[in-house]
């Protein structure tokens, strides 16, 4: 997987030709935790939506039933545009940006949402207000795991429109949506499609121990045209709800300049993240994840050749251990991982889990969506583990993420 950041437009780019084929499998090949939706089947807690501070409530109740020109004049003062002005040493001059990206407001004190990435290594960063106010703004926090940066930036409260949040639990494969941002530098660029699919993962910025990255997970997909220049902007409900948070997009296509291109695969940090994060990031500076402590199979690696190789039954879903990370959460309970975490090769002998507290895990993506959505560090859990064909309840106490 190739991770590309384009000056001037950033944003975290996947290469699909790198993805499109693999003939070993090696535990290497594997994910590590982090978040998302909660599975559909019964049983499922009721979403956990932290208190948001008064100042991150909406301004008014969103409308309904207008048309998208209509949406776009309300919300679009609230969407901004992002300078980094990084130190690259000559002949680069200080006075041109690194790079640019999207931002928006959520409330009334100035604090603006982006990605990381959009100001990753910035000195200064700049704001630029559609109305045609530009500041300074400054870096409150950074959460690696899911890509986001809070800003807050300096200037009167009415020059402020922050945009409502909405619950990326309630959405729908189908639902469409609109993307607001600056592709290519265009300030103020409306793109529209629909949610192509939920529970996506995409590596973070946070590094597991071992040195591969952290999963970030319960990952929007989209079809609206997302491109450089897009990456910390809004992805709205039709009511003019930010549901994501635009951040990658997965291409074989690139411009003459080298920009990847839009292929109508993009990916979106759901809102509820930041429903959970940023209150963290105000208050304390950091978010602190839960963490079982292990590694697993994506979804497309559990073919049935794998799951013949494994001993596993052919109808088996669930989470495959391919690793147990030593002294964590899970290692401390008992889960097992396959071969051992140094192992080259996938090999049998990896509890496949099932269902965290009674909820069915189809998937890894689904055990990520879980731990983020309805767990909490401290937390206990339990754990149903296939181990052969005996099946476990597992009691586990979460950790935070080292």
């Amino acid at each position: 997987m190739v991770k590309a950041q384009r000056a001037l437009a950033p944003i975290l780019v996947l290469v699909v030709t790198t993805l499109a084929c693999s003939v070993s499998l090696p535990t290497t090949l594997t994910l590590s935790e982090t978040p998302g939706a909660p599975p559909t089947t019964g049983g499922a807690p009721p979403a956990i939506i932290p208190t948001i501070p008064a100042s991150i409530a909406p301004l008014q109740a969103p409308a309904t039933g207008e048309d998208v020109a209509t949406l776009y004049a309300r919300v679009s003062p609230g969407v901004v545009t992002i300078w980094n002005f990084a130190d690259l040493g000559a002949p680069h001059p200080d006075t041109v940006p690194a790079g640019q990206g999207t931002g928006f407001v959520i409330d009334l004190d100035g604090h603006i949402i982006t990605n990381q990435h959009v100001v990753l290594g910035a000195q200064q960063i700049e704001i630029d207000f559609p109305s045609g106010i530009k500041a300074w703004g400054e870096l409150v926090a950074v959460d690696p795991d899911s890509d986001l940066a809070l800003l807050k930036v300096d200037v009167p409260p009415e020059a402020l429109t922050p945009l409502p949040l909405g619950d990326s639990d309630l959405v729908r494969v189908g639902d469409r949506v609109v993307a607001i941002g600056n592709p290519f530098g265009l300030s103020g660029t409306m793109t529209s499609g629909i949610v192509s699919a939920l529970g996506r993962t995409l590596d973070s910025e946070h590094a597991a121990p071992g040195g591969q990255p952290f999963t970030a997970g319960d990952i929007i997909q989209t079809d609206a045209a997302i491109n450089p220049g897009n990456s910390g902007g809004p992805l709205l409900n039709l009511q003019g709800e930010v549901i994501g948070i635009n951040r990658a997009i997965r291409t074989e296509s690139f411009t003459v300049s080298g920009d990847a291109a839009s292929s109508g695969v993009g990916f979106a940090v759901p809102v509820n993240i930041v429903r959970r994060v940023v209150p963290a990031l105000i208050a304390r500076g950091e978010y602190a994840y839960p963490y079982l402590g292990v590694s697993s199979l994506d979804e497309q690696q559990l073919n049935l050749k794998i799951i013949e190789l494994l001993g596993l039954p052919g109808d088996a879903t669930g989470a495959y251990v391919t690793c147990v990370t030593a002294g964590g959460p899970a290692d401390r309970a008992g889960i097992r991982g396959a071969g051992g975490c140094d192992a080259p090769n996938l090999s049998p002998g990896g509890d496949l889990i099932t269902a965290v507290d009674g909820v069915r895990i189809r998937h890894f993506g689904e055990l990520l969506s879980y731990l983020i959505n309805h767990a909490s560090v401290g937390q206990e859990v339990v754990v149903t583990v296939l181990r052969g064909s005996q099946e476990l309840d597992i009691p586990v106490t979460l950790g935070p993420r080292p």
